[in-house]
């Protein structure tokens, strides 16, 4: 009696000189990007529309990359934190005086006073004082040659990097400066201008002769339309 056969069974093993089956490689985990909530507002002039007081050169490394890099950083910062979705005002007043938040604040107000610097600069500034702001600066300080004095001193005093600033304080013009990335808002003086004092504002055009800068700007880009407004 001849027996049923058997379904063969397949042979789990592959053949002798058979490369062994490797594993699909993993796929790369995904970098998430920081949220951009803050980003680098445009010029409000051409890069070389300030020349030859601060030359299209200077713009591209002050503006291209100092002030950008206070962007993109301070995004990276307050990524997925409880700062994420506050304004640059609101960051500032936040975490002054605050050492624990003190890259946030550095890189906030740095983004917040260059923003306002460069409104602060004109193509056609240093020349018309719209009337509401010629009488505060005569009130304040005489006439507009003894205010430029004076913020050319604050200028010149300023050891190492920093701003100056024309302020309003409880309805009174008055010339200040702060160190490194700080400005007037923590104390609750209104900015109306501001100048630049770090080295990276000069450097390239004028090397270390900050007061040949300072003058330049005072006399021919301080936009004092601008300043007026911010009276309001």
């Amino acid at each position: 009696m001849s027996s049923t056969p058997r379904a063969s069974t397949p042979n789990s093993t592959p053949p002798a000189g058979t490369p062994a089956r490797t594993a699909p490689p993993a796929t790369p985990a995904i970098k998430r990007e920081a949220r951009a909530v803050h980003v680098l507002p445009p010029l409000p002039y051409a890069s070389d529309a300030l020349e030859p007081v601060i030359s299209a050169r200077t713009i591209s490394f002050h503006y291209g990359k100092h002030h950008k890099d206070y962007v993109d950083k301070l995004n990276h910062l307050i990524d997925s934190t409880p700062f994420a979705d506050l304004s640059l005002e609101a960051l500032i007043l936040r975490t002054a005086g605050k050492p624990e938040h003190a890259a946030i604040f550095n890189n906030a107000a740095q983004a917040w006073n260059h923003t306002f610097y460069w409104q602060s600069l004109s193509p056609t500034g240093g020349r018309h004082v719209p009337p509401k702001l010629q009488d505060a600066i005569r009130r304040a300080f005489g006439d507009l040659e003894a205010l430029k004095a004076e913020m050319a001193k604050a200028a010149l005093d300023q050891f190492g990097s920093g701003w100056v600033w024309l302020v309003l304080n409880e309805n009174e013009l008055k010339v200040t400066r702060t160190g490194n990335g700080d400005d007037p808002l923590p104390t609750h003086q209104k900015p109306l201008l501001a100048i630049d004092v770090w080295e990276h504002a000069y450097y390239l055009d004028v090397q270390n002769r900050r007061g040949d800068h300072v003058h330049a700007v005072l006399d021919k880009l301080m936009n004092w339309e601008f300043a007026a407004q911010n009276m309001t």
